[in-house]
């Protein structure tokens, strides 16, 4: 069996769930022998490994380290976890300081040992967040970086299933946009269930009005429920999402669901926020985002929410002021 690529695939808080979830995943997809574990938790990324090798991969070539510049010498692609979890009764932007430090140190480490990295892709709350912190001192591409917002729009794709009790596959064109978290903009417009337009079924006595809005509350807050339920916060499914997304960038099949990008198109600007885009073997590339007046006016909204928590940063000293971006990172 061949390998998507041969490139070195890094995988950042790889002795967490989620990482070393994304491992085995990325294992499992062959997307490249070369795959390289980081964390600082040596004992516990040692064990990671240990379990991967156990699986018996075929020609796997797995590394790890606790040495941030040999996991990132030669790597091509990389994926973080490397944050803080979050846990009961907090929100995503709770972790907006702590987070948005170890995001700062991330493009700094990158821009050190690896400024030839392909893409990144960052999961670590509040990710759109931590990715533009990412991107701003990494000095990458807008379209090297992105985010997990995807995992909303999955999210929705679930319960609407749930709801209608059909085979998730047959929910199509599910949409959430904005930032991942709870002001993100849940779009109805978009999706069908079985080929039915959704807007025809809200308000009917298959999807009440008021059932619509207790499904897009969930959505809203899919994680919190996770946690409740779990004991700890999401793994698999960010595990799994963020893996789809790197392959595309690695060359395998475009993720076409809406994920965190850099975005300055003039009405949205410094910004990263899930937007329409494809992500592929060229990086990430946003399209027109569509939908209603009202669907639009949520996604301002979402949009101004980010903007607050990016100025938050920036009052921090983790980011300099937008107008100075440039001196860290020429492409922005």
């Amino acid at each position: 069996m061949s390998f998507l690529t041969e490139d070195k695939l890094t995988f950042v808080g790889a002795a967490g769930m989620i990482g070393s979830n994304m491992a085995q995943t990325a294992a499992m997809m062959r997307l490249t022998p070369n795959i390289c574990l980081y964390d600082p938790f040596i004992q516990g990324l040692e064990g990671v490994a240990e379990e991967i090798r156990h699986c018996g991969f075929e020609g796997l070539n797995l590394t790890f380290t606790d040495n941030i510049e040999e996991a990132f010498t030669g790597a091509k692609y990389i994926v973080s976890a490397g944050g803080a979890p979050r846990k009961d009764g907090m929100t995503r932007e709770d972790l907006l300081r702590g987070n948005s430090e170890i995001a700062a140190e991330l493009g700094r480490n990158i821009k050190r040992f690896c400024p030839d990295v392909r893409h990144v892709t960052i999961i670590f709350n509040p990710a759109d967040i931590t990715g533009l912190v990412t991107l701003v001192h990494s000095g990458l591409n807008p379209s090297q970086v992105t985010t997990l917002a995807a995992l909303d729009t999955t999210r929705l794709q679930s319960e609407i299933a749930k709801h209608f009790g059909v085979l998730q596959s047959k929910v199509t064109h599910c949409r959430t946009y904005g930032g991942h978290g709870e002001m993100m903009a849940v779009f109805t417009s978009t999706a069908q269930v079985d080929g039915t337009p959704l807007t025809s079924l809200i308000g009917s006595d298959r999807l009440s009005a008021e059932e619509w809005t207790a499904l897009k509350e969930r959505v809203v807050k899919g994680g919190a429920n996770i946690i409740k339920l779990r004991g700890r916060s999401s793994f698999q499914s960010p595990s799994y999402v963020s893996v789809r997304m790197i392959a595309a960038a690695m060359g395998g099949t475009p993720f076409l669901q809406p994920s965190g990008c850099y975005v300055a198109n003039g009405k949205y600007n410094h910004i990263m926020m899930a937007m329409e885009n494809t992500i592929t073997k060229e990086g990430v590339v946003c399209t027109e985002t569509k939908g209603t007046a009202e669907e639009l006016a949520l996604l301002d909204q979402s949009y101004q929410h980010l903007c607050a928590l990016r100025d938050q940063v920036i009052e921090m000293g983790i980011l300099p002021p937008v107008a100075e971006w440039n001196t860290l990172n020429p492409n922005l």
